[in-house]
């Protein structure tokens, strides 16, 4: 499998967009930050999406990390849980009854194991008043680590670039997302130098 049939545009299952929303890569720090959740039009079946501290919108993420713990979180029906780790942090992926593929990959799949997964950004707030920011996974495919290390080095080109246009101000987003957040590029510079650390120790 390569990471370019995974990142593929791919049309929204909650809405009847004759458009398609193209998938983001981010890593796990940046997208654990992006709590800010916005539609660009007040119409009923516009598409949502997550504000990435960079200053770019997201309306699917697509990453590739290892699957290190799954559980079934759900009461009377079943609702899986995955925890994906990349080099800088973790994505939480939820699954249930609307997402029967990839919950049955979260069931059946042995921890821990290189997956590609391909989902819409979900938030919600804690008792504490903090923002969690998941993914509702679309797709779940196992992959090798040449596909997990494609796609360190490929998000960690393409977080560079968006740290270059914030920090020049031209983001997209730029406005909203120093308003939402005051993010810290020189931390996101980091956790892209911690990610091509860890393609060296691969190695």
């Amino acid at each position: 499998m390569s990471t370019n049939s995974q990142s593929g545009s791919d049309e929204s299952d909650d809405d009847q967009q004759q458009y398609r929303q193209v998938a983001r890569r981010s890593f796990a720090a940046e997208y654990a930050d992006a709590g800010h959740m916005f539609k660009e039009s007040d119409e009923e079946r516009a598409p949502n999406f997550a504000l990435l501290p960079t200053g770019h919108k997201m309306n699917r993420a697509f990453f590739v990390g290892t699957l290190t713990e799954t559980d079934d979180v759900g009461n009377d029906d079943e609702y899986w849980q995955g925890r994906v780790v990349d080099p800088t942090g973790t994505f939480f992926v939820y699954a249930g009854q609307y997402q029967p593929e990839a919950m049955s990959i979260l069931r059946e799949l042995e921890p821990p194991a290189y997956v590609a997964v391909l989902g819409k950004p979900r938030s919600y707030e804690t008792d504490s008043g903090e923002i969690n920011v998941t993914v509702r996974p679309e797709r779940i495919t196992v992959v090798d680590s040449d596909v997990r290390n494609h796609w360190v080095a490929e998000t960690a080109d393409r977080t560079m670039d968006r740290i270059v246009e914030f920090r020049d101000g031209t983001s997209p987003y730029f406005d909203t997302a120093v308003e939402q957040y005051e993010p810290d590029m020189q931390g996101y510079l980091g956790h892209i130098a911690e990610a091509l650390d860890s393609l060296q120790i691969d190695d």
